[in-house]
């Protein structure tokens, strides 16, 4: 039955008496799904390229407004996704939350404080300044964290170091 209701939905195939009518209608489809992608390109020339449309958050925009729009659909009930906003289960049960003893942290947090003690310092140190020097370049860092990892150092010792070099990523908002 869900399948049934999500080809009537969600596909837009009963939007036509004959959905494949000879791959015409598919066909259609295909052609307005380039049309509007063109208008795209077309748009993003118009802001002179790509690298000019990300800094003027261009795309950032587009997916904020798709998404608001899309939203508004469904809660709307102008867009049917079936078991979201049409056809819910009245039976569905709910499914516990996993919930973490804090003993396991706490075990975790022992475990990462006894290898901090008992690995080679000066190895870490070694191979996180090694790491922070390449990540300054153009090389592949990939072996750099392996041989970090090599002697323990701890991921979050491996991204520490990598922030030292190119910082956190904030996005810039939009709005």
């Amino acid at each position: 039955l869900r399948t049934q209701q999500i080809i009537a939905h969600e596909s837009g195939v009963t939007d036509t008496v004959d959905p494949l009518a000879g791959s015409y209608y598919v066909e259609w489809l295909t052609n307005k799904m380039e049309e509007e992608a063109e208008k795209y390109f077309q748009q993003i020339e118009e802001l002179g390229g790509v690298i000019p449309a990300i800094k003027a958050n261009f795309p950032q925009k587009e997916i904020a407004n798709a998404s608001y729009k899309y939203q508004r659909e469904i809660e709307s009930n102008e867009r049917i996704i079936v078991g979201v906003n049409q056809y819910q289960q009245e039976d569905q049960y709910n499914v516990p939350l996993l919930k973490i003893d804090e003993n396991v942290a706490i075990e975790q947090v022992n475990k990462l404080n006894n290898l901090k003690q008992e690995r080679d310092n000066n190895k870490v140190q070694q191979a996180l300044l090694k790491l922070k020097e390449a990540a300054k370049g153009t090389e592949n860092l990939m072996p750099y964290i392996m041989d970090a990892i090599r002697v323990y150092a701890s991921i979050g010792e491996i991204i520490n170091k990598l922030k030292e070099v190119f910082g956190v990523y904030i996005e810039d908002s939009i709005f």
